[in-house]
């Protein structure tokens, strides 16, 4: 059937799912924490978008410095040759990094950087000797891309539904969900408990063909920021270093400064990984980029032995190194770790106080400036809105109707509850928090009336 030239054309989301009764906007115009549409009606970005904002739209340092790269080089094919804001980005974000962290590799965002990843440790223990290893385990739920590769190790049942068939699925270990458990003991012993559960997966593998354990330091929309406890992290390095297997953290969401250190592993100097994955807040949304990084002795190594030569076009592209240094001298120099630090902890005091005087906020949890408000239909006892409702749809079109814009996605079917994330830029203001949270009170008083009137709280 021949449709050229019929209805041709349409933004992105022609590709997705119809929003119930709700039109997606079309943005225009990005300042600081504010947005506005077609219509000139204006919206604070409550979420940084997907949690990628990091420092607010349209900052003049940033666009200054995109501007002086894109007339002196745009483009480099980094296995061709050497680029100098490639260079200068590696130096620095190292540098933050810090030590087992000597190395850094450019991708274009965070799918690519987690295949990255799970590609390097597979080659590495291939060109070491160690072929058997190549079985990867993560967490039920978790998030950790939409590539093939990355679908694998993401922990969502609606994806292993779909894509089962075509490719390995990671091997699956629950995830520490304290809100969730029914009849907990002690953080304590809950995370040891769940740290186990990794243990018992590699030796039931086989300990000698387990290849890599990937986890999110701070979960993102699929958990909802669930945050577990140093010793959880402590005991997981642990068990990585007992049975050889490569450790990675996916701090795509939770790194670039987000939860108050440049990287969440700097809360735990005896968890630290083999592997990180950066992206989102490290482009902060002026431009596309992701990042592995990795100790300078692996890399050294394997460079020695076969070197890793899987490279994508834009990997290391001059254009995207030099917007991130500009993004990270933004962090830096206006002490935006201490803010979100400060900031996150009076955005929790907040949520807090409004989770007190709710009936349907359930939890709030989170580090730093990445906290999640779970919508429950009974706090005490925990229940669950029924699986037909879909409360976050309906909690983000209030906020879009009010003039405020939340991230947040049914995700697993529903099945591990209905978070929504509230995750503003890093350099966001207490007059702004205000702002976010007289308008959260009213999205959840207009949503509490709504339920209260079918009948489902």
């Amino acid at each position: 059937m021949d449709n050229s030239g019929k209805n041709s054309g349409g933004a992105q989301d022609v590709f997705y799912s119809p929003l119930k009764d709700q039109q997606r906007l079309t943005i225009v115009k990005g300042k600081g924490i504010y947005l506005w549409d077609d219509m000139g009606r204006q919206y604070i970005d409550a979420s940084s978008g997907p949690v990628t904002c990091n420092i607010g739209h349209s900052n003049p340092h940033v666009i200054d410095a995109m501007h002086k790269q894109a007339q002196e080089l745009a483009f480099s094919f980094p296995s061709s040759a050497r680029n100098k804001p490639n260079i200068d980005l590696a130096k620095k974000l190292t540098e933050l990094a810090g030590a087992g962290f000597e190395r850094a590799l450019f991708v274009s965002g965070g799918s690519e950087a987690v295949d990255m990843a799970l590609k390097f440790c597979r080659q590495y223990r291939y060109a070491t000797g160690e072929k058997r290893r190549h079985k990867l385990i993560s967490c039920q739920p978790s998030y950790h891309g939409m590539t093939i590769g990355t679908l694998a190790v993401s922990g969502d049942p609606a994806f292993e539904d779909i894509f089962g068939d075509m490719i390995t699925m990671a091997h699956k270990i629950p995830a520490m969900m304290t809100y969730l458990a029914s009849s907990p003991p002690d953080e304590e012993t809950y995370a040891l408990s769940c740290a186990k559960k990794l243990e018992e997966k590699i030796l039931e593998l086989g300990k000698d063909t387990v290849l890599a354990f990937i986890i999110e330091p701070v979960g993102g929309s699929s958990s909802g920021a669930i945050a577990p406890p140093e010793i959880y992290f402590n005991e997981i390095r642990r068990i990585c270093d007992q049975y050889g297997v490569f450790l990675i953290y996916d701090e795509v969401m939770s790194g670039s400064g987000r939860t108050g250190k440049f990287l969440t592993s700097h809360l735990w100097p005896h968890a630290r990984p083999d592997i990180t994955v950066l992206a989102k807040g490290l482009g902060a949304g002026y431009i596309p980029l992701g990042a592995m990084l990795a100790p300078a002795n692996l890399v050294d190594k394997l460079s020695e032995l076969t070197g890793f030569n899987y490279a994508h076009t834009y990997n290391a592209s001059p254009l995207s190194c030099a917007v991130a240094i500009a993004v990270l001298d933004e962090i830096i120099e206006n002490k935006l770790l201490d803010n979100t630090n400060v900031m996150g902890n009076y955005l929790r005091d907040k949520l807090e106080e409004l989770q007190n005087k709710s009936t349907i906020i359930g939890d709030v949890r989170g580090r730093g400036l990445l906290l999640a408000l779970e919508l429950v239909a009974c706090k005490n006892p925990r229940k669950q809105l029924p699986l037909h409702v879909n409360p976050i749809d309906r909690f983000k079109q209030i906020g879009q109707e009010l003039g405020i814009l939340f991230y947040g996605r049914r995700s697993n079917k529903g099945i591990y509850g209905d978070p929504i994330l509230i995750a503003p830029p890093l350099n966001v203001t207490k007059d702004d928090i205000d702002q976010i949270i007289d308008l959260l009170s009213q999205i959840i008083e207009i949503l509490e009336t709504e339920l209260r009137n079918e009948g489902l709280i």
